[in-house]
């Protein structure tokens, strides 16, 4: 089998077949890849923790799910709440995990001299990943919790040709009800109240998958899911399934007991990927 030399965490990994793994080495792969991007779009670099199954960190054709966090988080926050080597063993998926930083709403700023962190997924992010790492586009997956979901569904809709679907945990699929961020994703928008931000809320953007064909449509599934208990954005959670209804885009709501919490979001991860490993053997 041909040996492929990876770098993991500053240390040198071979990957071998799942039965030739020595415990040094499953060990190893517990941890991450990380790659850093130099980009001049965030005028500084982004950390990006990268999740394979165990002996294949070296495969191109792995079904794969970039995975964003939240307000005030950061790149490390998925791996540091989730066992996401297990996760990925389980299912097969390799897991991306960028940093969108404490506050940075995966958005562009207004002013050019700031953060353009979704020109720089699409310009720096998006290549490097796939020549990388051989991103497929049936079977390219994107989610993420409260902000992250914002900006998962965001980037989506920006182009769903490249996606073979998207997630949303507890997210701020209308900005109206971001609770105490709206001041911050207006001053980034440069505009001057969230009233005059909803072209940059996900629930008005679907109209974006009309340049896709019916067929195109149909094939992909989005999952929109949230705590009961998620007063603030659960009702925003509800409305974006209404609306993925009218689209007749192919959908989930899962909505369990449960707040705006890691609990939920952990618990809820293996269902997303168990319901797109059920959609990529159709």
């Amino acid at each position: 089998m041909k040996k492929i030399l990876v770098f993991i965490l500053g240390l040198t990994a071979v990957c071998l077949g799942p039965q030739m793994l020595s415990a040094k080495q499953r060990k190893a792969e517990a941890k991450p890849q990380i790659e850093v991007v130099e980009s001049r779009y965030l005028h500084c670099n982004d950390t990006l923790a990268v999740y394979s199954p165990s002996g294949r960190c070296g495969e191109k054709d792995l079904p794969t799910l970039i995975l964003m966090h939240g307000y005030g988080g950061r790149w490390s926050d998925w791996g540091m709440h989730a066992q996401l080597q297990e996760v990925c063993d389980r299912s097969g998926f390799r897991i991306v995990c960028p940093d969108g930083f404490k506050d940075s709403w995966y958005l562009n700023d207004a002013d050019a001299s700031k953060m353009q962190w979704r020109s720089f997924f699409w310009e720096e992010c998006w290549p490097m990943l796939a020549e990388r790492y051989g991103l497929q586009a049936d079977r390219t997956f994107i989610c993420g919790l409260s902000m992250g979901g914002h900006g998962a569904m965001n980037i989506f809709l920006d182009h769903p040709e490249l996606f073979r679907g998207a997630g949303s945990m507890s997210g701020v699929l209308d900005v109206r009800y971001s609770s105490g961020s709206k001041e911050r994703i207006a001053q980034i928008l440069g505009r001057k109240n969230i009233e005059k931000c909803d072209d940059q809320s996900a629930v008005y953007r679907l109209e974006n998958l009309a340049k896709l064909g019916p067929s195109q449509v149909q094939n992909k599934l989005v999952i929109i899911g949230c705590g009961t208990e998620d007063y603030t954005f659960y009702p925003a959670s509800r409305i974006f399934e209404a609306r993925c209804c009218e689209m007749k885009l192919r959908h989930i709501g899962y909505y369990a007991p449960g707040k705006h919490s890691w609990d939920f979001w952990v618990d809820s991860l293996p269902y997303y990927l168990q319901w797109w490993n059920a959609l990529l053997k159709e």
